[in-house]
């Protein structure tokens, strides 16, 4: 709440006072679903990655291994965990949000699904971060130089069409523009990028770290040695 509440003292006091709305939207408004994004995306990498870390760090990952769990309760339990979690904070984003703004979500079914797909997607891919690390250092070297940065960099507070032609092209490649895009759809029907678009993004990155976590239990990398 107190980060939240930064945040819109700084850009919506600063920056909100110069640029009154973005494609209609009030930038205070505006900002709110890459407020909620921002944590989104950096929470569920976090604690999906420290959840499977840790018992690799202590050794007690064997014993989960040997228990019998299957592999997909396994990640159920940790990814959902973590999922949950980012949910929760997102939520209370958005009731935090609302002392400060108007907020109008003009589709909260689509608003609802982005939230939750984009959690478990993180969540995933984030659980694959920490199978993969072998130190503290790598388990913050992808959420401090890659996930925060794109984020900021994917229309968090601006929108990419206010971006010259050439850096607009640029920001396409970032997957995080699509997800932030979608998700303000869902507030004011008006994105970066066509809905089914972000839609789809965000399932085939789903899907994705399903196919890498289903291949890491087959061969036990990381896991199992």
């Amino acid at each position: 709440m107190l980060t939240t509440s930064l945040y819109f003292i700084v850009f919506g006091g600063a920056i909100g006072s110069r640029m009154q709305s973005v494609d209609g939207v009030g930038y205070g408004s505006f900002i709110v679903p890459g407020l909620i994004m921002l944590s989104l995306l950096t929470q569920s990498v976090g604690n999906a990655s420290i959840g499977i870390y840790f018992p690799k760090f202590t050794g007690t990952i064997f014993e989960l291994l040997s228990a019998p769990v299957s592999a997909m309760e396994m990640v159920l339990g940790y990814v959902g965990a973590a999922a949950t979690k980012s949910v929760v904070l997102g939520v209370i984003i958005l009731l935090t949000s609302s002392f400060f703004v108007p907020i109008r979500v003009l589709h909260p079914g689509a608003m609802v699904a982005f939230l939750l797909l984009t959690a478990v997607a993180f969540s995933l891919f984030g659980f694959i971060l920490g199978v993969w690390a072998k130190s503290f250092e790598q388990l913050n070297f992808v959420p401090m130089l890659l996930i925060t940065p794109l984020t900021f960099l994917g229309g968090s507070f601006y929108s990419i069409d206010m971006l010259p032609p050439a850096w607009r092209t640029v920001s396409l490649f970032n997957p995080v523009v699509y997800l932030v895009s979608g998700f303000r759809w869902s507030f004011f029907g008006k994105g970066d990028v066509d809905i089914a678009v972000s839609l789809g993004v965000t399932l085939g990155f789903l899907v994705a770290c399903l196919a890498v976590i289903a291949w890491i239990f087959k061969s036990g990398w990381r896991l199992k040695n």
